[in-house]
């Protein structure tokens, strides 16, 4: 069998289904180990029979439910290939957004200059990581309440040859006595009762997901806490829920009433991304 069919085969199957036919694609390349140029241009070849076994076989795991990052170990972010399990959150596009954000805000009002930052719910680490390795300048940190997170959070920093340090613990707690430039975050923000999709909730972290009853419990303790952690001026950026722009607008002003809040959309479209001046 062809590549062309093989695919066309896997693809018509995830039809029947709500899950995505893309991910046919990413897993056929994967276990061909080809690049997306090689693997066009090996299309009409015939698949090894081993290979076609092997594609066969995560499709099935797809097809009840595994995330197709699960399956092939790793989530590509920002161009750099982040080891993801069932105890963190897979990157999402979005989020990429947030890191180019912050990146433009270095360049805009540090560029050159040696500053902190600090991630605060890390996951996997891709905003800490990818951050440091784009910025050499940055002295980044990172946190999260989950053990297990930080375990793939280390590994992900030693593969990709970052500089990260980790530290356990709920939000900013473990960081008392530091003081950072710039705070990120893209804290779980989903509302506790609002429906999700099955292959995110079985087997993604309920702990990166949800937000309490409004999807914001988190967002208010940053606000709350950061001022003990923020050098002045500072920025706390965020990213969010698309329909939270009024609400975190609403919080950062009460607990920041005369900081520059900057809101934008994401590629989409959607109110994504919250950065919120501190002087």
């Amino acid at each position: 069998m062809t590549y062309k069919s093989l695919l066309k085969k896997a693809e018509k199957r995830i039809e029947e289904t709500d899950l995505e036919t893309e991910a046919a694609k990413w897993l056929l390349m994967h276990v061909s180990n080809l690049t997306p140029s090689a693997f066009y241009l090996a299309f009409d070849h015939e698949v090894d029979p081993t290979v076609e076994s092997e594609f066969w076989s995560g499709i099935e795991r797809y097809l009840s439910y595994v995330p197709i990052q699960h399956i092939i170990g790793y989530q590509t972010f920002y161009g750099y290939d982040f080891i993801v399990n069932e105890d963190v959150l897979i990157p999402r596009r979005e989020t990429e957004e947030l890191v180019e954000q912050v990146l433009y805000y270095y360049d805009d009002h540090f560029k050159g200059q040696t500053i902190d930052i600090c991630d605060i719910g890390t996951g996997s680490g891709c905003i800490a990581i990818t951050l440091a390795k784009e910025e050499p300048n940055l002295n980044v940190v990172a946190a999260d309440i989950s053990s297990k997170a930080l375990e793939v959070a280390r590994k992900n920093n030693e593969k990709l040859g970052a500089n990260v340090q980790f530290f356990e613990g709920d939000l900013l707690s473990p960081l008392k006595g530091r003081i950072f430039d710039i705070i990120v975050s893209n804290p779980p923000y989903i509302p506790n009762q609002e429906d999700v999709a099955k292959i995110v909730k079985t087997h993604e972290p309920n702990i990166a997901l949800f937000g309490g009853d409004t999807g914001m419990i988190f967002y208010e303790r940053i606000l709350k806490d950061a001022k003990n952690y923020l050098k002045k001026p500072g920025l706390i950026a965020f990213e969010h829920a698309f329909d939270k722009r009024q609400a975190l607008f609403d919080l950062a002003k009460h607990y920041y009433p005369t900081a520059n809040i900057i809101q934008m959309k994401d590629l989409s479209g959607k109110d994504r991304m919250t950065l919120i001046e501190v002087n």
